[in-house]
């Protein structure tokens, strides 16, 4: 009973802090005053949008990191709306509570924000909200929105990429190449620790000088390695030790993909990749099968500790963080996770028991193209637009990725007119200065701005340096990553039919099989037919046609 009244509260005080927030929609939104009565202009981009500051006011609902400040009192975004003169009222929700709220947020059309920031909506719920015209269509206010427009201009691609199965583009796209997001793996080993084990026998095959960046390893050694990590390795008397470390399935980065890719075939987090033009369904090739069951011995033995798969990010970035607990970890970089990355080695991709030596690709996308929507009854659409239309000036944009001049960023651009990075501030990494300062999201950050406006940050450069040595080399040639596919509107309802269904029961699967001993002949043969019955057929055929779309150039009807 207690339960119950505790959920029926929470989700009362869930509809009541949306509708305080709101002041929008039917049930309180102010009457829009005429542009001509605001001042408002667009065409001048340094310029205010409207003359009177605070004159138009807009409240915006936004996912929020936990380690970021409040949208409301955010540099980058104050200082944003001093240069346009519009007020944005922000609400700020975790991702864990968006995900709860969204429904309850878009259900609730009397109390509708103008718009949402970080939306994440898929290509069927945007063509879902469209029908029922609950969101503005951008591409119908692009003539208010002249850096934007002049980027679709420049980029056919990104527009093409951007625009759903109607012709009309629904919602803010972000755009940042930077060649790092197909690599989301990097291996690092604790090398001191590795010198204890070769000092006290444990390691007979490699000697002292060879543990050195670049180290190549196969799978039965590193297992060995890591048996020796589950001892009191730093030698405080506890059993705290965590020999390997990962996020479990981490689209982003950290993930365990490339444990996989050893057994001979270029894996990633969600099981589709491009091999030879063709997307294709890894997670029914016999490799992964191999490798599901020779992990599934290190899990029983440890070596890959439970906790592995309860991981977040910050879970994961904890671990890091006090006395040394961590014997190896896929990270990006040592500095982010580990108080003292010196003691860290990188090491090539595992080899597998067959001699394969290889990474895949991750699917996560340079564009994405769901980062805002605007609502319909937002009142005088023209000024929000134009408002985010700014986020595409590449100062702003640097910012809003970053963090703000005169904080992340000098004040003083350098000789070539480039924005130039600030030092880390002493007691915090890279990733906790960005995520406290930027708000990230809607943004262009091309190469061609790379190029032109701002510098690299130190630690981009260093993984793209590192990926150059460790990663690039061993991902096959035949091999592409799959995203920002284009579909039609039937294709995206068939996808949203049998997707999701393919998906849970592959992971329901993986983590079974992993937890549990792992898989026999019988139960692969199950496993697969299951596959067959659930429709993954026509959702890879369905990926393949959106794929050849958006290779060639050609639009979804």
């Amino acid at each position: 009973m207690k339960k119950i009244l505790a959920l029926i509260l929470g989700a009362v005080m869930a509809s009541a802090t949306l509708a305080t927030f709101a002041g929008c929609g039917d049930g309180g939104k102010k009457p829009a005053r005429a542009l001509e009565e605001l001042g408002y202009q667009y065409e001048d981009t340094s310029a205010p949008i409207i003359e009177e500051m605070g004159a138009q006011k807009y409240d915006i609902i936004s996912q929020k990191n936990a380690q970021a400040d409040d949208f409301n009192d955010m540099k980058v975004l104050n200082d944003l709306e001093e240069s346009t003169h519009v007020d944005i009222n922000w609400q700020n929700l975790s991702a864990g509570q968006y995900s709860e709220q969204k429904q309850l947020i878009m259900s609730d059309k009397k109390n509708w924000p103008d718009s949402i920031y970080h939306a994440y909506f898929s290509d069927a719920e945007m063509i879902r909200y469209s029908t029922r015209k609950t969101f503005l269509a951008v591409s119908d206010y692009l003539e208010y929105m002249p850096n934007l427009s002049a980027i679709l201009e420049k980029r056919p691609d990104v527009k093409h990429m951007i625009t759903m199965p109607d012709g009309k583009i629904w919602a803010l796209p972000r755009v940042e190449e930077m060649g790092l997001s197909s690599h989301p793996n990097l291996l690092f080993m604790n090398k001191n620790w590795l010198n204890q084990l070769i000092d006290d026998g444990t390691v007979t095959f490699l000697k002292k000088e060879d543990v050195k960046d670049g180290l190549d390893l196969n799978v039965d050694q590193l297992a060995v390695i890591l048996e020796g990590f589950k001892g009191d390795m730093n030698g405080n008397g506890k059993s705290d030790e965590i020999p390997l470390n990962f996020v479990y399935n981490n689209s982003f980065q950290g993930n365990q993909a490339d444990l996989y890719s050893a057994f001979g075939f270029p894996a990633n987090t969600d099981f589709k990749t491009v091999i030879d033009g063709k997307v294709t369904n890894t997670a029914v090739f016999d490799e992964y099968k191999e490798a599901i069951n020779y992990y599934a011995d290190w899990v029983e033995k440890g070596l890959i500790p439970e906790t592995v798969f309860e991981n977040s990010e910050d879970t994961f970035l904890a671990s890091g963080k006090g006395v040394e607990k961590l014997g190896v970890f896929y990270w990006w970089e040592a500095e982010t996770v580990v108080e003292h990355p010196e003691n860290y080695i990188y090491l090539n991709p595992v080899i597998g028991p067959d001699g394969d030596q290889m990474v895949g690709l991750s699917n996560s996308p340079e564009i994405s193209k769901c980062l805002a929507v605007v609502f319909a009854d937002c009142p005088n659409p023209e000024i929000l637009f134009t408002y985010y239309d700014r986020y595409y000036d590449p100062y702003v944009s640097a910012q809003i990725v970053y963090g703000p001049i005169g904080v992340v960023y000098e004040e003083e651009l350098d000789e070539n007119g480039m924005l130039v990075q600030k030092p880390i501030p002493e007691g915090m990494t890279a990733d906790e200065f960005r995520l406290k300062n930027a708000p990230m999201g809607v943004s262009y950050l091309s190469w061609e701005t790379w190029e032109n406006y701002l510098n690299m940050e130190p630690r981009a450069k260093l993984r793209l340096s590192n990926l150059e040595k460790y990663v690039n080399p061993f991902v096959p040639e035949n091999v592409e990553p799959f995203s920002n596919a284009v579909y039609t509107l039937e294709e995206i309802n068939r996808l949203a039919i049998y997707e999701q269904n393919v998906y849970d029961y592959i992971a329901g699967m993986e983590i079974r099989w992993l937890r549990g001993g792992g898989v026999s002949d019988a139960e692969w043969e199950t496993y697969k037919k299951e596959l067959e019955d659930l429709n993954a057929g026509e959702v890879f055929e369905i990926y393949q046609s959106g794929y050849e779309r958006a290779v060639g150039g050609t639009q979804a009807e």
